[in-house]
């Protein structure tokens, strides 16, 4: 198989309401879709940088740049045996694995419909649906935080996160757990403290928290574990798990307990499913985060949690959390706390393509 023709196209996507983390808020997404056409296929994937470099280095602007100026034009015409020789032509490009991952995981997706096959069935996933959970940004206050949380749980939602920062941490999880005390909760800090916050972040112990997600700075792996040799919580890493490499490492250093693969973030499918394996055979549980994606990296998203190791609710919520209108029909829904897998070939949605044009504000294209 080889790509004829490739599209890349970013369209302007607003959230529902503003999503508030530790590092920042946003509302309107700018979506880097691709599109990859070969045999009388069409592959889509969708590169998850954001705006501004507060989560990554990466951002639509960069990704842009090294998608249309270095990865995708040496991939027109490229014979590959699989989708995880895509990549082979630029693998002299260091780091950018946000801008990989859209291109790569775009193949994954045409492989799979060249095949008849749905994704997750491709990737070596069940067929069984999925148990899902929701992330909860920033809220003004405790009050409005908790009708959130009652709101998702009453939706059916498995598990909830909580975004948290210094100043909207303890007290305000302590308030939680009095109010839903059976409810499983966890915590992401998306990097807001340091190892002098020891004392509070202790305190998060007597919360019976599911974990504590990337509390530490993004490439502090041995102040996590020196973090996590102090906190009975599990502490789960997020920004500092770019490759199989770096999960290995953390492993090694007793840095994380819990992993949250984000197939956007570690450069794709084959990335995710190395670092999958890897902590399935070490016997650490690992789940799938969001990107607050569109319709088609959620759809994405859904394939890989249905691999084994994936024992935790991820974050792949409802279209409707995010979207007053997705890009992709059917759009996701909730059905008993579980998101059900689509079964036509590959990531098993349709891209709703005059909604995209609609939304589209720049587009380039090779090959074809």
């Amino acid at each position: 198989m080889r790509p004829s023709r490739i599209e890349l196209r970013e369209i302007r996507l607003p959230l529902r309401e503003i999503f508030e983390i530790s590092s920042g808020a946003r509302q309107n997404r700018r979506v880097l879709l691709l599109r990859v056409e070969s045999e009388g296929a069409v592959g889509w994937g969708e590169c998850v940088a954001a705006e501004d470099p507060g989560y990554s280095y990466e951002t639509t602007e960069t990704a842009w740049h090294v998608l249309t100026d270095f990865l995708l034009p040496p991939l027109v015409g490229h014979e590959m045996g699989g989708p995880e020789e895509i990549l082979e032509p630029v693998s002299w490009v260091r780091g950018h694995q946000m801008a990989r991952a859209g291109i790569e995981m775009a193949i994954w997706d045409l492989h799979a419909k060249l095949l008849g096959m749905p994704l997750w069935e491709f990737l070596g996933g069940r067929g069984d649906p999925v148990e899902v959970g929701v992330s909860v940004g920033l809220q003004p206050d405790d009050d409005t935080l908790a009708r959130k949380v009652e709101e998702y749980l009453t939706q059916g939602y498995a598990r909830v996160k909580i975004k948290i920062k210094p100043g909207r941490d303890v007290a305000m999880l302590s308030r939680l757990r009095d109010r839903f005390p059976q409810t499983p909760l966890m915590a992401d800090a998306n990097s807001a403290y340091t190892l002098d916050d020891l004392p509070l972040l202790k305190e998060l112990d007597d919360l019976g928290l599911m974990m504590i997600e990337q509390p530490l700075g993004h490439e502090d792996l041995l102040e996590h574990s020196r973090l996590q040799s102090e906190l009975k919580t599990p502490i789960c890493l997020d920004e500092s798990i770019r490759s199989v490499g770096d999960a290995r490492l953390a492993l090694e250093l007793d840095s994380t307990r819990v992993v949250n693969i984000k197939p956007g973030r570690v450069g794709g499918h084959a990335s995710s499913r190395a670092i999958h394996d890897l902590c399935r055979e070490q016997g650490i549980p690992v789940w799938c985060g969001g990107m607050l994606e569109s319709g088609v990296g959620r759809a994405h998203n859904l394939a890989l949690a249905t691999l084994p190791g994936f024992s935790l609710p991820g974050d792949i919520s409802a279209s409707r959390r995010y979207w007053k209108e997705d890009i992709v029909s059917p759009e996701f829904e909730l059905e008993d706390g579980r998101m059900p897998l689509p079964q036509d070939p590959g990531i098993g949605v349709e891209p709703n393509l005059d909604r995209i044009e609609a939304l589209t504000y720049r587009v380039e294209t090779f090959g074809g």
